[in-house]
């Protein structure tokens, strides 16, 4: 078997170990002569693997119990319409902080369905470089929520610390970045992950919200978009995506078994940095826009003057086993996704290519 240097942005690079439990489990899961996804999404073998998902989720990130945990379906861009319709009460705005193409479609979701305002933006020329200091962010204090997104897949920005919102609820978007650095979660009103980079396969969307907000949303939206309804379901309101759900917690126990969050986000940090370095080294092709302080550590982002040398530089990377390498069509250039999952030996290989190339 030839398994590629995967550094796809979504969906991405899962744990060579959770694809291979999932490859052993797949035709008799646990004795019970069928697979998981054969399983009844209301019977007891499912629910243990659910139960045991949920359960490294608070582990991993120390949720507590202020907080409940969600397993829901939409990706991350339905909780640009589910946060709003929620936790937005009637005639009240929200804020929205927008470093990049996601923050701007959550903005755009908001102000579709009442008011939002944005309070923060970084675009340039149509595109973002940088992320903002927490002195630029226009804070509404009667504001019903304060949202941004942590990490930019598009442009490779990332917030090296989070904003702050004294007195106004929280909302992460941490779709590419979860499980990738220790995170307060108790400093968050609400943190929402679609699983397609760092928990697992497309199809389950992570949401951990605070148990008061899901009380106090509101009421008059269609039942199956309330929070309440899954929360008090435990996310089984509806059939929930099991074998997603079953590959989250394979993914999730693999990430335990490496250490946990702290552990992986060592690792993370040391494959970025051996990568900037590089790019850096051969600054006379490489060129990052992005500015150093807002430089993410998940997806690197570069080009090399021109879409002709781009390609080429692409083309020759996949016949070289290096594959997913192509930049969002909005920024072009190149874009190595390092989840956590992307093994530090892809990187290296991918260190070693660029440092060799010449067009």
């Amino acid at each position: 078997m030839a398994r590629v240097h995967n550094f796809n942005p979504g969906p991405s690079a899962l744990p060579l170990a959770a694809l291979e439990r999932a490859r052993d489990e797949l035709l008799d899961f646990n004795g019970t002569g069928m697979s998981i996804m054969e399983q009844s999404h209301r019977g007891p073998v499912y629910d243990a693997v659910h139960e045991e998902a949920r359960g490294l989720v608070r582990d991993l990130l120390e949720v507590p119990d202020s907080h409940d945990v969600l397993f829901l379906q939409g990706g991350a861009t339905a909780q640009f319409a589910l946060v709003p319709m929620n936790l937005r009460p009637i005639g009240q705005s929200a804020d929205y902080v927008t470093t990049g193409v996601w923050g701007q479609k959550a903005l755009k979701e908001a102000k579709h369905s009442g008011l939002a305002r944005e309070a923060a933006t970084t675009i340039q020329d149509g595109k973002f470089f940088r992320v903002p200091d927490s002195s630029e962010i226009d804070r509404d204090p009667q504001a019903a929520y304060l949202h941004f997104c942590s990490n930019n897949t598009v442009m490779g920005t990332q917030f090296a610390e989070f904003p702050e919102s004294p007195g106004v609820p929280l909302i992460c978007d941490m779709s590419s970045d979860i499980m990738a650095r220790p995170v307060d979660v108790s400093k968050f009103a609400m943190i929402y992950a679609g699983a397609q980079k760092n928990l697992g396969p497309s199809g389950v969307t992570l949401v951990i919200l605070r148990k008061d907000l899901i009380e106090s949303g509101r009421k008059d939206i269609p039942f199956i978009f309330q929070y309440r309804t899954q929360a008090e379901a435990r996310s089984l309101a509806n059939t929930v995506p099991t074998f997603g759900v079953y590959m989250l917690r394979n993914v999730l126990a693999w990430l335990k078994s490496q250490g946990g969050v702290q552990a992986i986000h060592e690792v993370n940090l040391k494959k970025a940095a051996q990568l900037y370095s590089v790019l850096e080294e051969r600054s006379d092709l490489y060129q990052l826009a992005v500015e150093p302080e807002s430089r993410s550590f998940m997806n690197v982002v570069w080009n090399l003057g021109s879409q002709e040398a781009d390609l080429a530089c692409v083309a020759r990377a996949t016949e070289a086993g290096l594959v997913g390498l192509k930049g969002h069509k909005i920024v072009g250039g190149l874009r190595a996704s390092i989840f956590n999952a992307v093994a530090p030996q892809s990187v290296n290989a991918l260190c070693e290519f660029l440092r060799d190339y010449r067009p």
